[in-house]
Formats: structure tokens, sequence, C-alpha cells
């Protein structure tokens, strides 16, 4: 009930709590910040969600072998056009994103949490860090690609060792990363109370140090996601990745190239296919970095 003041009707009472935001508003407000972000997340989640429902996008088996349907020229009845076998490149290509995505998110996670591992492990144990990092050192001194194709030639072709061919050349720029946060944290004032109360070594490790980690960890795994997929496909095209088996898109690009110049599109859409998918990582990894580091986006 509201009370006048001389015949003044008094203002309506003010509400408790304040409407809450339009969330089309925060969404806007988003998208204009952060537009990095968006771009690349959203190509990302395009080829994320053709990998997933490859079956149901009118798609063929990837494998099927039809002479009669060779080297046809992309139209209705194929999209992309067909191989020198007559197998369906739109089908191959949408397939093939299985592998490439599989393989560079697998990537990112292992040499992010062994990198992360070795990193922590060497910032805060002297003795250790000398040994760590000098291996850290040989096996950065051995390009990626050539450290690949070498570990590639021990084994047999398969997606799980070409996972675990590019994770170990990614390995050392992870902990380099780590243990140069670490050595910068482990003197902060927070860590120096936690050690000077008494508190065990693995819990410093696990609550003050690996999550003040995880902000330039989340940007470099997305560097290597976008580098282990390029990886891989170097490794198919030149015979030493994945089975010829198993579409992925350098096994495709890698049988078109004898073509190239009377067939091209057998290689130009799995190309531009890699290329947009890389393209989104990096763009993704370059808005995480604006996002987490606020400091560094007003200086640019």
């Amino acid at each position: 009930m509201s009370i006048s003041l001389g015949g003044v009707p008094a203002a309506a009472e003010l509400p408790d709590v304040l409407p809450p935001r339009s969330e089309r508003g925060r969404a806007m407000r988003f998208v204009l910040r952060y537009p990095t972000i968006v771009a690349g997340g959203s190509l990302l989640a395009i080829m994320v969600f053709i990998a997933i429902f490859a079956p149901w996008l009118g798609t063929r088996n990837p494998e099927s072998i039809s002479p009669i349907h060779r080297l046809l020229n992309p139209g209705a009845g194929h999209w992309f056009g067909t191989d020198m076998l007559g197998r369906d490149v739109y089908s191959r290509v949408l397939y093939g994103s299985r592998v490439s995505l599989g393989v560079g998110f697998s990537v990112a996670i292992l040499a992010s949490a062994i990198g992360m591992t070795i990193g922590v492990v060497s910032g805060f144990v002297r003795w250790l860090d000398m040994v760590l990092m000098r291996i850290m050192d040989g096996l950065m001194a051995i390009p990626g690609i050539l450290l690949a194709i070498a570990l590639m030639a021990l084994t047999r072709g398969s997606v799980y060792n070409v996972v675990i061919a590019i994770t170990i050349p990614q390995v050392p720029t992870v902990a380099r990363l780590v243990r140069g946060v670490v050595l910068s944290l482990r003197e902060q004032p927070f860590v120096e109370a936690a050690v000077a109360s008494g508190t065990r070594l693995p819990k410093i490790m696990y609550k003050h140090i690996v999550p003040n980690t995880m902000a330039p960890l989340t940007v470099q795994a997305t560097y290597i996601c976008a580098s282990a997929m390029v990886i891989e496909a170097i490794l198919s095209f030149i015979g030493a990745g994945t089975p010829p088996t198993i579409p992925s898109w350098g096994n495709i690009m890698a049988e078109g190239r004898a073509l190239w110049q009377i067939k091209p599109y057998i290689v130009f859409f799995p190309a531009v296919f890699l290329s947009i998918t890389v393209l989104a990582v990096n763009l993704l990894g370059d808005g995480l970095r604006d996002a987490l580091d606020p400091r560094l986006a007003k200086r640019l």
C-alpha cells in the first residue's frame, strides 16, 4: 500500500531483485566481444556434426567399389564425383572427417595430459628438472614430422599408432610451456603460504598449480589439435599413416594426386575440408587466448 505525502502519490516500490538480463543480449555481446571464438567454434561444431552423423547425410559405403562408375565428375548422383575405383568421394570425405578429428582431439588430450604432468613435476622437483628437460630438448631437436615418420616405420599402420606417433613430438612443447608457468607460480605468495602451513607437495600441485596452468594449456591444446590433423594428413599422403582401407583426408588426396591434372576434384574436396577444420581450430585457439588473457587483447 503506497503512502502519499502532500497529495503526491509515492513512487512504486522497487522490486527486491532486478530483472535478469536478456539472454539474447548476452549472446550478442559475447559474439561482438569474441567473434573468433564464435566463428571457430561454429565451424568446428559443423565438422563434428558431419563426423558424427555421416551415415545419415546421404552417404554410401565409402569402401564400395563400382568400376562402371569410375572417375565421374561431380553431379546429382555423386556430389563430389567418384575416384579411380568408382568410390563415392563425398562419402569418403565425410567419413574421413572422423579419422582427422579423432586423431586431432586424441593427440591434443594425450599430449596436454602427459606434457602437463612432466611440466608440473619438473617445475617443482629440482633434481628431476635437469633430467626431464634434457629429454624434452632431445625430442625437440628432431622435427616432429620426421620423428612421426620414424615411429610409424617401426610399427604397422593404424589410427592408434598414428596417434602415438604424433603425440610424442608434441609433448615437449606442452611440457616446457607448463614448466615455465609453474616456475613463476611457485614463487607466488599463496604457494609460499601453502608450503609454510605444511601442505604436502602433491596437494599443492593439485589444488594450487594445476588449475592455474589450465588457461595457457587450453590454448596450446587447440594448436596441437590443428597441427596433429595436418601431420596425420601428411603421413597418410606419403603412405606412412592410416591404412589405405581407412578413408581419411590424407589417403583420399594421396590416391587422387596421380589424376590431379585431369580430375582435380578428388584432391580438392578433402583439401578444402582439412583447411576449413584447421582454420576453425586455429580461430578457436586465438579467441580463447584473447578471452583468457584480456591484457594481451588490449595490447593488440
